[in-house]
Formats: structure tokens, C-alpha cells, sequence
């Protein structure tokens, strides 16, 4: 097993020469196992149990009534609507269907009906992560908004961002529990936009959601509990939403603009896999395998434990550092990277 701290993945550069060949090469191993092959079965059962859940949760809703137990089922169907994101998320990658118009019809089912949150804005800016993690001037995952990713954005932040990067560290799952509602946010704001392309569709199925996500609760609880539900999803939706992705790429290599990595090496050097079992495989919808869902963002999720170790071994013959770790180890090196990267403002740079 080829591993290496983030720190030495920082100090790596591309082979001279490496051109898109290796990349080319590890293409037809994956292939020749059959790992980009479509998994309807698999696709089948995954949307049933979350849509039965999803189901489940609001007649629950109903069964429980008034009562403060449904702060508990507050916090599962906020699990439940994370689901929901991941499995947008692998209908965006083409990783359920191979054409684009199911794939669309069934990313805005889940994203801006089920879940509420815009297809449309989310893709783009999916799309625009994938073409360039981590880099500092490409990335809108790594855009300093209220946190600096490198001590160049550091450096440079004012107002709200220079005054939360001083404690970033402290303050990152904090801010968590803000991130549903900043998705939503973001979702009606891209309706006005160009990354939207059909803004009026999207724009009825967020109505439809929020006025049906609302209605119900005020409809099972009388107002202050309804309040409390609506609060202790939303937090923990975001929470979970973080906890899954952000192991992913933040405290991995950061791509300056001066650097010239190739395909092969941009995914690879910029990612971080996450060691788990079935159980955290379901819970992060795969995205612990990030190495390889960055190197072939359609290949589906079940495929991505053995596209691992085929992908591990490649690197080891190459000599390009391939990162793992554990899951509560990842947070670590999250919030390590976050306490450096705000080092210049806390100095006073």
C-alpha cells in the first residue's frame, strides 16, 4: 500500500515527461476489469431504500405528533437528505445513466425537489472543482469566502474571512451547521445567473420543495417544535454534508497557478483517500474513494473499492505518492492545514 503525508505530496512534482501517457495506461487496466461498466441493480436498490426513507421520515413525522422525540428524527432524516445529495451527485457524474437527459430528469428529482438544492448551480460548480481541485484561482471549492485555504489567500483576506481565519480551526465544523442553509441560499441566487440553464424549471421544483418540506412540518407540530425540527435538520444536514466531503481534498496539495501537473497527477497529488468499510462506504456514498471517482468521476460507486487497490499498485510502479488515511485522522489534518493556512493573519501579515 503506497501512502504519504500531505506534507510530502506538496513537495511533489510532476515527472518530466509524463505527459497523459500513465493516465492512458491506468485507463486500460480499469477498463479491462470492467469497472466503468453501468450497475443498474445496484443503482435500483440505492434509490428505492433512500426514497423509502425518504418517505418513511415524513409519515413519521405524522406517527410521532407532538412531541419532543422528533428532534431525534430531526437528526435521520437529516442523514437521510444527505443521501439524498450524494445519490444527485452520482447522477450528475453519469454514474446511473449514460445519457444526459435521464441523468438531468433524475438530478433535479433528487437535488432541487427532494432535497432543495439546485442541480443546475451545484453541477457547474462540481464540474469546475473536478477540472481543477485545489487550485487556488480554479477551484470555487477552495474560494476564500469566509475561509482561506493557503497562506497566499490569507495574506490577502479582509473584513468577515481575515476575521474567521484567525480561529478557523476552531470555528470549521461550527460553520457546518450553517452549511444547509447556505446551499439553499446559493441554489435561489443561481436562478439568476448563467450556470442555471434552465432557471424556471429548477426554480418550481425548489418552490414546490420548500413549500411542501414547510408545510408538512407546521402542518405535524405546533410552531416552536416545528422551529426546533426545522433547525436541528438543517444544522446536522450540513454537518454531515461537510464531514463528507471535506475529508476529500482540504489539507491536500494546493495548485498554484505556476504549476504544471498533469491529469494523472493533479487528481492523485490534490486528493485524499479515506480507509472505512461497507458501513463508511454507504455513509460517504463513496467519496472516500476520491482518488479514483476524481480519475473516473462516472464510474460507479461499488466499482471504486477495486478501481483502488488497481490504482494504488499503478502509482507504486509509477512512484507517485498515493494518499490514505482514516477518517477521524483526515479531520485532524483538516483542521491542522486550517490552523497554518491562517497563520498569516494571526502574525499579522
Amino acid at each position: 500500500m503506497t501512502k504519504a503525508a500531505p506534507e510530502v505530496l506538496r513537495a511533489t512534482a510532476p515527472q518530466p515527461g509524463a505527459g497523459g501517457s500513465d493516465f492512458a495506461q491506468l485507463s486500460r487496466r480499469i477498463a479491462a476489469e470492467g469497472l466503468l461498466d453501468r450497475r443498474p441493480g445496484y443503482y435500483t436498490v440505492r434509490a428505492g431504500l433512500v426514497l423509502a426513507a425518504f418517505l418513511g421520515g415524513f409519515y413519521a413525522l405524522f406517527a410521532l405528533g407532538d412531541t419532543w422525540w422528533q428532534l431525534g428524527l430531526a437528526a435521520a432524516m437529516s442523514a437521510v437528505f444527505a443521501q439524498v445529495g450524494l445519490l444527485s451527485h452520482d447522477l450528475a457524474h453519469r454514474q446511473v445513466f449514460s445519457r444526459r437527459l435521464p441523468s438531468e430528469i433524475g438530478g433535479r428529482i433528487a437535488a432541487n425537489l427532494m432535497m432543495g438544492m439546485s442541480y443546475g448551480w451545484w453541477m457547474n460548480k462540481h464540474t469546475r472543482h473536478h477540472a481543477n481541485p485545489n487550485h487556488e484561482e480554479r477551484d470555487p471549492d477552495v474560494a476564500p469566502d469566509l475561509v482561506v485555504w493557503s497562506q497566499r489567500q490569507a495574506r490577502q483576506a479582509s473584513g468577515l474571512a481575515r476575521f474567521i481565519g484567525r480561529r478557523q480551526a476552531y470555528l470549521f465544523f461550527p460553520l457546518l451547521l450553517l452549511e444547509g442553509l447556505n446551499l439553499s441560499f446559493n441554489s435561489f441566487r443561481a436562478l439568476r445567473g448563467p450556470a442555471v440553464k434552465r432557471p424556471l424549471l429548477e426554480g418550481a421544483l425548489l418552490v414546490v420543495h420548500f413549500a411542501a418540506y414547510f408545510g408538512l412540518v407546521l402542518a405535524a407540530l405546533p410552531l416552536g417544535k416545528a422551529v426546533a425540527f426545522l433547525a436541528v435538520h438543517q444544522a446536522l444536514l450540513g454537518v454531515y454534508l461537510g464531514c463528507a466531503f471535506a475529508p476529500n481534498h482540504k489539507g491536500m496539495l494546493m495548485v498554484t497557478p505556476e504549476m504544471r501537473l498533469d491529469f494523472l497527477r493533479r487528481q492523485v497529488l490534490t486528493s485524499r483517500n479515506v480507509r472505512g468499510n461497507a458501513v463508511l462506504d454507504s455513509v460517504m456514498g463513496g467519496l472516500n474513494y476520491q482518488v479514483e471517482h476524481h480519475l473516473f468521476p462516472s464510474m460507479p460507486t461499488p466499482a471504486l473499492g477495486r478501481a483502488a487497490r488497481i490504482t494504488r499498485e499503478f502509482c507504486a510502479e509509477k512512484g507517485i505518492p498515493y494518499y490514505e488515511t482514516g477518517l477521524l485522522r483526515s479531520y485532524r489534518e483538516i483542521l491542522t492545514h486550517l490552523h497554518r493556512t491562517g497563520e498569516p493573519i494571526r502574525s499579522g501579515g
